[in-house]
């Protein structure tokens, strides 16, 4: 096994407990806690419509100012830049604390060949399973129909889907696992707890797309939480997920309407 800057484990001193929850719960509201909370109210404003889950739409990439391209694009890459200020915030905070920044969860240019080879792997092989479960979920009526984009027919369309791809794994990755996984070590959390909590955090934040989308999603971080674990890195998981959404986005916008497989609305 490899070794790597697991950061599970509290340096020799660490912060008193009352301050390191309360962190955790300020990075959390400022980025994929409050996502959970939006995502459960989503939940439940679609399970009280008089439409069936599964045709209902979970829209992930849309215009934000239909018929007006440029102002679309600057809101496009606004809401992209602003979602990774949280990814900042840790940062700073890591390194504040002396634990080298970002670089103790591996999430570096140290590595990146063996991060790229791990993380197309990991997509490879979660990506194949994923879209199956969500078939499956959606036709038993227990998950949304999934729009992965709806954006208009313009030059910039798929640059900013794969920057959004990209913006969702940093984030993701870096709070939901080597973050979250690095505070709950230090406030004595036991691995088994902590990964059960970064899992259903994860699941969490995607309950706006149904059951299926929040079961699938658990157990994608279950997989994620081992891999950090026995890697050291975060390197290749935000591969293996920038990976998974940039086919998700990309393919989507080229296959809809096309294959009589894909569920479109």
């Amino acid at each position: 096994m490899e070794a790597g800057p697991l950061a599970e484990s509290p340096p020799p001193e660490v912060m008193p407990r009352r301050i390191l929850r309360s962190e955790i719960l300020l990075v959390l509201a400022l980025s994929l806690g409050a996502s959970a909370v939006s995502s459960l109210i989503s939940f439940v404003g679609s399970l009280t419509r008089p439409a069936s889950l599964k045709e209902q739409a979970a829209n992930l990439n849309a215009s934000y100012a239909p018929g007006r391209p440029w102002l679309d694009l600057a809101w496009q890459l606004f809401g992209i830049a602003t979602a990774l200020v949280p990814v900042l915030l840790v940062a700073h905070l890591l390194t504040r604390e002396g634990a080298g920044g970002l670089r103790s969860m591996g999430f570096d240019r140290t590595r990146p060949w063996p991060d790229l080879g791990r993380g197309t792997l990991v997509a490879a092989g979660i990506g194949s399973a994923g879209l199956a479960f969500y078939l499956v979920a959606r036709a038993t009526g227990f998950n949304l129909t999934v729009v992965p984009e709806s954006l208009p027919e313009v030059w910039w369309k798929f640059p900013v889907l794969i920057l959004s791809a990209i913006q969702n794994s940093v984030v993701e990755e870096v709070i939901v696992v080597g973050y979250l996984l690095r505070r709950l070590g230090q406030l004595g959390w036991s691995p088994t707890a902590a990964l059960v909590t970064s899992s259903v955090l994860r699941g969490s934040y995607h309950l706006y797309q149904g059951i299926g989308g929040f079961i699938g999603n658990m157990v994608m971080g279950v997989v994620f939480v081992l891999l950090y674990r026995r890697w050291g890195r975060v390197g290749p998981l935000v591969v293996a997920h920038a990976l998974l959404d940039i086919v998700a986005f990309v393919g989507y916008a080229l296959l809809a309407g096309k294959v009589s497989w894909l569920p479109t609305v």
